[in-house]
């Protein structure tokens, strides 16, 4: 009911149509399946862009740079909005830990007609597969279809999801044995839900019952030496990627764990659309 804008009383209005693309001599027809080109056109400028990301035991970075390590146990929903939902379902991490780790993820592209049918990818530990879950690496043949697109940055360990029509691209990659998300998104998309969608890790994070406090985890102070040792070899900035490494190092023991925060780092570095803020210190 959501995705279609339906009523909750009486009859529902039929959808409204599409504007006609101007094709006035010297200007190109609006592309609706290409959301920048689209957007540049309409407002003279290219679209803002908002980050997020978890990865880890987890860590989530939201998308007004708030950073929250969560136990969020079984799943929850990292985006809920008009054309996008994405499922993260977290399990038990080391024992004796409140963290967790990611162990899958299911994404919706919803169905916006003009562009693409509804498409459903979904990824577990140990399988990332390179398509989508009809086994589709495209929207198809008719104009439009390569506005969402997946590809293999690494096999069966990183993936990458481009929906053109939306403004958006996912990465999902494995590190040891978790599962990281990064998403960048146009601030209009990532704005686009109701109030019934309140609960968005990527937009308020984790509910406050659901934190840990990355202090938490280092109370042993050899382990904690030894694992900031590992993490500062491979992130010299002591900011929350540091922070979080040294965390999941020492919460799980794994020096595998590094990479999971080097990765994410480089991600942002990419994804985020001011990289001053790529150093955050709390």
């Amino acid at each position: 009911m959501i995705q279609n804008n339906c009523s909750k009383e009486g009859p529902t209005s039929p959808p409204r149509p599409q504007p006609l693309a101007p094709n006035h001599q010297g200007f190109e027809s609006l592309d609706i399946c290409n959301y920048e080109k689209n957007f540049l056109y309409k407002h003279g400028q290219p679209p803002s862009y908002q980050h997020c990301a978890t990865f880890g035991d987890p860590h989530t970075c939201t998308f007004h740079d708030d950073f929250h390590t969560c136990r969020v146990e079984g799943s929850w929903p990292l985006l809920d909005n008009n054309y996008l939902f994405v499922q993260a379902t977290n399990s038990p991490g080391a024992k004796g830990s409140n963290a967790t780790i990611t162990s899958k993820l299911t994404i919706i592209f919803k169905n916006m007609k003009e562009c693409i049918d509804q498409k459903l990818y979904q990824a577990e530990i140990d399988n990332l597969p390179a398509a989508f879950e009809d086994s589709s690496v495209n929207r198809g043949e008719r104009p439009g279809g390569s506005s969402l697109t997946i590809r293999e940055r690494s096999a069966g360990r990183h993936v990458e999801i481009r929906a053109e029509y939306i403004g958006t691209t996912i990465t999902i990659w494995q590190a040891g044995r978790q599962l990281s998300f990064t998403v960048r998104a146009a601030e209009e998309v990532a704005q686009a839900f109701t109030e019934e969608q309140d609960l968005q890790l990527c937009v308020e994070g984790c509910p406050r019952s659901q934190r840990i406090s990355r202090s938490e985890c280092c109370h042993a102070r050899e382990a904690a030496e030894k694992a900031r040792a590992l993490c500062k070899e491979i992130l010299p900035v002591e900011g929350v990627y540091f922070q979080s490494c040294v965390f999941d190092v020492v919460t799980s023991g794994d020096a595998n764990f590094t990479m999971v925060a080097h990765e994410a780092l480089e991600d942002a570095r990419v994804f985020l659309p001011n990289t001053k803020k790529l150093h955050i210190f709390q």
